[in-house]
């Protein structure tokens, strides 16, 4: 049985399109079931309808055939969600007679849905003359064979190769990563070799290959240089600090010493290169925060470009005619920076992330982008196409009310804009003068795309694990002073929360890696630093070094979950704290000290936390994670996370009521803050403090400017009392939309 399963799927997975597919489908199964008769139906929700697609044993001529999702037997089998058998079907009260089809000859009917993440893709049927329910043993062949097509179905689905369900244009969807709409044709770019094509390759000559790394690192340092000076009058000057990351990491002795090392091994320069930047990006890619695991791109990319200029000289720019919108593998910042502005209307990457650095270049230049786009390029070059950066769609060759429908959301979201930058220096007050500050979440200065300081507090979140993950040992003392001193002048007069180490479990350091079962409650946070020390207080001290003279510096500790825990880590900081005082030529102004709320536990702690603390940061990331047990990198459990799910409001709720209580300062600097119905029910429930990242700023500051405080609380009162997630949804939804505010949700999304 499982033989025959695993063939079938197999077979059609091979088929060259759908159509041929579900040919296969239906003729194998026949075959494996003994059975005379098999169909399959795709469902069709813009027409809700089924579409007979593909049988063996029913009569299909040139003419389609449907069921509505409210007739015969294959539309109860949709609405039920269950398998069904009988071994008469046209004794059944749904039975609906098709005499085109033939089937009058047969009797027994076993059907059964195609379902992926709970929505029906189709049914499955298979019939036969003989009047006889289907037996145990065949029901749950079908039943198996049709959860394994589910998941071939929906990445169909997703690639734009499922049936059109209308005249409409093809559709594709990925990740939001800057907003805005573009209308243009498509250029598809496959030129540029790729690391993951080197093969293993060695060299009778290690001097030359040596040489040619050389090289490459000059031409890749002077290219990465050019394209800094390129955009000085584009972007600012701490979005520009991505191409300072790369000639860091250019110029990173470790890295160097590796790639030398692999090539006196008689490796060939492309292949030591390929091994070295695999290992580094690895361990990125590894991580379960989603900023530091994009890390791994940032690495990725270097590599590509060292690739590049191993293979070929200075580097050579497209000269378009006409803006287009690029379609390419993996979006670089090296390549948007290449291309000229005004020739690029939109970018589509079949690979990537929405926190990349790239993605970070695309909003600041303006330019809508889309990640994650599982599509075939190589046919679409040249066609028409609309990209929407706000909620992820590409459509080919659409028609013109599409067009005529973007076109004038082009004019709106101009308007748009127009408006929020205007008010952006602006204080973030409701309209009935409740005043509500805005901080950043950061975790290297290239991660602004708004000037330092403009409309903001200061910076709610500074992670400060990057420096110690990029490197093959612990940062000194004096390095880490260095850099935390950089983001603490930048904000001079303003505050900085610098999150200590945040490592470990899920985020092991390369020259200190732990293997966990279960990553996500295990050795990492606070845990991992209490546990070290030497260190904690080493790191504890570099802060407030960096914090002499500008008193501008606060400490956040994460993943407290006792109050042990904390008072342990308190004593360190006070130790810190002596050593760097006693040491000091200036006085050194104490630091205020919070926590990271992001482990339930806390939650019924809290008063305990009030006496000993100065402030506390909600993580609504993990706070949720953690409250509804579901990982939300997990594709098949992320539906289930819910930043807006009753429980999640009931805690956010608890948290506000008793920190109002103990008069103890709190923040939320989790995705929720940044949403535009997540900041508003959050200004409801009566927070005053939110941080964000810096693309979130304007809108969010417009929106609350344009809102009421009394009536958001009346919305927050009403949202505590619903049980399901999506009613508070759509309640904020309906208020938004009352306020003429609703095209700040689809900017949101």
């Amino acid at each position: 049985m499982l033989t025959q399963l695993r063939d079938i799927v197999e077979r059609v997975a091979r088929a060259d399109d759908l159509n041929l597919a579900l040919e296969i489908l239906v003729s194998a199964t026949c075959s494996a079931m003994n059975t005379e008769c098999c169909s399959v139906y795709i469902a069709n929700d813009e027409l809700d309808r089924l579409d007979l697609m593909a049988t063996q044993g029913l009569v299909k001529n040139d003419k389609s055939v449907s069921l509505g999702f409210n007739e015969g037997l294959v539309g109860l089998v949709s609405r039920t969600a269950e398998p069904l058998n009988l071994a008469n079907a046209s004794a059944h009260s749904e039975f609906k007679r098709m005499p085109e089809l033939g089937e009058d000859v047969f009797h027994s009917f076993l059907g059964t849905p195609i379902i992926h993440r709970r929505k029906i893709l189709g049914v499955l049927v298979i019939q036969q003359r003989q009047q006889r329910q289907f037996d145990e043993i065949e029901e749950s062949f079908l039943v198996t064979l049709s959860a394994q097509l589910a998941v071939l179905f929906a990445h169909t689905k997703s690639q734009g190769l499922w049936p059109k369900q209308t005249d409409h244009v093809s559709h594709y969807t990925g990740l939001s990563a800057s907003s805005g709409v573009a209308i243009a044709p498509i250029w598809w770019d496959d030129n540029q070799p790729k690391l993951e094509s080197v093969c293993p390759a060695s060299t009778l000559d290690v001097d030359d290959e040596l040489e040619r790394l050389s090289l490459a690192l000059e031409l890749a340092m002077n290219d990465f240089r050019r394209l800094r000076k390129r955009l000085d009058n584009d972007i600012n000057k701490e979005t520009l600090a991505i191409f300072d990351l790369f000639t860091h990491l250019l110029n990173d002795p470790m890295l160097r010493k590796d790639l030398t090392a692999q090539i006196q091994k008689r490796d060939r320069a492309d292949w030591a290169l390929r091994q070295v930047v695999e290992s580094y990006s690895s361990r990125f890619a590894k991580m379960s925060d989603a900023y530091l695991r994009e890390r791994a791109q940032d690495i990725r990319e270097l590599g590509q470009r060292l690739l590049y200029f191993l293979y070929n000289g200075e580097a050579v720019e497209c000269d378009w005619q006409q803006p287009v919108i690029l379609i390419t593998r993996e979006l670089t910042a090296s390549m948007l920076a290449s291309v000229s502005k005004e020739m690029l209307a939109a970018v589509i990457s079949m690979e990537g992330a929405a926190n990349s650095h790239a993605a970070i270049l695309s909003r600041a230049l303006g330019i809508p982008a889309v990640m994650g786009v599982d599509l075939k390029p190589e046919a679409l070059q040249g066609k028409l196409a609309v990209v929407d950066g706000y909620t992820g769609d590409l459509y080919i060759e659409p028609d013109e009310q599409i067009i005529r429908e973007y076109r004038q959301l082009q004019k709106e979201e101009f308007e748009l804009s127009r408006l929020v930058e205007g008010q952006l220096d602006k204080s973030t007050s409701t309209q009935d003068g409740q005043k509500v500050d805005l901080y950043l979440n950061a975790g290297l200065s290239a991660d602004s795309n708004i000037a330092f300081n403009r409309g903001v507090e200061g910076v709610g979140l500074f992670r400060t694990e990057i420096p110690f993950l990029l490197q093959h040992r612990f940062p000194s003392e004096e390095e880490q002073t260095q850099q935390y001193r950089v983001i603490l002048s930048a904000y001079r007069d303003k505050s900085v929360v610098m999150r200590t180490l945040d490592v470990g479990g899920d985020k092991p350091l390369p020259y200190l890696s732990v293997d966990e079962d279960n990553p996500f409650l295990g050795w990492r946070g606070i845990r991992f630093t209490l546990d070290h020390p030497d260190i904690f207080l080493m790191q504890l001290r570099a802060m407030l070094k960096a914090s002499i003279g500008l008193d501008n510096m606060e400490i956040m500790l994460p993943m407290i979950s006792g109050i042990k825990e904390l008072d342990d880590a308190l004593l360190f900081i006070d130790q810190a704290y002596g050593e760097v005082s006693a040491l000091s030529k200036v006085p050194l102004k104490r630091p205020k000290v919070g926590i990271m709320v992001e482990v339930p536990s806390i939650l019924y702690l809290l008063p305990q936390v009030a006496e000993r603390v100065d402030f506390i940061s909600v993580g609504s990331n993990d706070l949720t994670q953690y409250l509804l047990a579901v990982d939300r990198n997990n594709a098949r459990v992320s539906d289930v996370y819910d930043a807006l799910h009753p429980a999640v409001i009931a805690a956010l709720k608890h948290i506000i009521d008793v920190s109002r209580r103990y008069n103890l300062p709190v923040c939320v600097c989790g995705e929720l803050a940044g949403d535009p119905l997540g900041a508003m029910l959050l200004v409801g429930l009566g927070y005053r403090s939110l941080s964000m990242n810096t693309s979130n700023v304007a809108r969010i500051k417009y929106i609350l400017r344009h809102t009421s405080s009394a009536e958001l609380s009346q919305i927050a009162l009403q949202a505590s009392q619903c049980s399901v997630g999506d009613h508070i949804r759509i309640m904020m939804e309906q208020y938004i939309d009352n306020k003429g505010l609703g095209g700040f949700i689809r900017a949101g999304k």
